[in-house]
């Protein structure tokens, strides 16, 4: 059933978990994750990237999540992820998306706030759910950039006060900090400040907190996470990684190096991996394992 962000929020606040927020840039992603939620009886979160619209458009892909989400059988949201655009905040809620997130992150701080009003009026008027974020966080969505060997200079980290003050200014429904974690392939250990999060909840009134970059924490830095305030994990590359892997072990792994290999098969292998890896971490983030 297709529901909003902020419905889907107060059921991890009310049970204390976080919500997997998955990137979906193909069909073979979306079914993986919307099946996984199947299986577990989870609610989940299924995202479109503006970084992704080289893979697929917000136009072809949209429609697809928006029909997926409406016939599972479980609580589904379906967000715009790193929008930095209104104008692809209009055309996902145009669509029919129940949440979207305006990235004015990288912007003047005054320049943020006044975007992340009209994304916030714009979203009333469908009943739609926003997310914004403050502070800046390591590396893009698409986890294919390098960065410094000093992770402390990867990030602007989220000002608690700053954030009670945006957050009653704009009246979104989630806030993205930034807390030490980075998008794609961590390459050393993150340092990750929980306190951070402490500090936005209790500044904010409790205002749900978003991870970006959860792919490749450990399932006690998760729960830390979650422990601190995080209601959203957003959760990609790791689960892309995943899906390449399947598709690499297939080909190694066949008897007859001379027969033809076909995509279609390729791609059954990484919905399948994908799927059960999926369900592993909705688990961690559950509290159910």
């Amino acid at each position: 059933m297709l529901v909003t962000l902020k419905s889907i929020l107060n059921m991890a606040e009310e049970k204390e978990y976080a919500i997997g927020a998955f990137n979906a840039p193909n069909l073979e992603s979306l079914l993986a994750v919307v099946q996984a939620a199947e299986d577990l009886k989870l609610p989940v979160i299924i995202q479109h990237a503006q970084a992704h619209e080289d893979l697929i458009p917000l136009s072809v892909i949209g429609p697809i999540m928006l029909r997926t989400a409406e016939q599972a059988s479980v609580p589904v949201c379906v967000h715009l992820d790193h929008g930095s655009s209104l104008e692809v905040i209009s055309q996902s809620l145009s669509l029919g998306f129940t949440s979207v997130m305006y990235d004015g992150s990288a912007l003047p701080y005054e320049e943020n706030l006044r975007n992340t009003l009209i994304a916030v009026e714009m979203a009333s008027e469908t009943g739609a759910s926003v997310e914004a974020e403050l502070g800046v966080i390591g590396k893009k969505e698409t986890g294919l950039e390098d960065i410094p060997e000093d992770g402390e200079t990867a990030h602007i980290y989220t000002d608690p006060d700053q954030a009670k003050v945006f957050v009653r200014e704009t009246g979104i429904d989630a806030l993205a900090c930034a807390f030490g974690t980075v998008h794609g392939i961590y390459s050393r250990k993150p340092k990750l400040r929980f306190e951070i999060v402490e500090g936005v909840r209790k500044a904010a009134g409790n205002i749900p907190v978003v991870m970006h970059g959860g792919s490749g924490l450990s399932r006690d830095e998760y729960r830390q996470a979650i422990r601190a305030g995080v209601r959203k994990i957003n959760y990609f590359t790791y689960m892309n990684k995943t899906g390449g892997e399947a598709c690499i072990d297939y080909i190694n792994q066949s008897s007859d190096h001379s027969a033809p290999i076909f995509f279609t098969q390729l791609s059954i292998k990484a919905k399948n991996a994908m799927n059960e890896h999926i369900k592993q971490i909705m688990k961690i983030f559950a509290l159910l394992d």
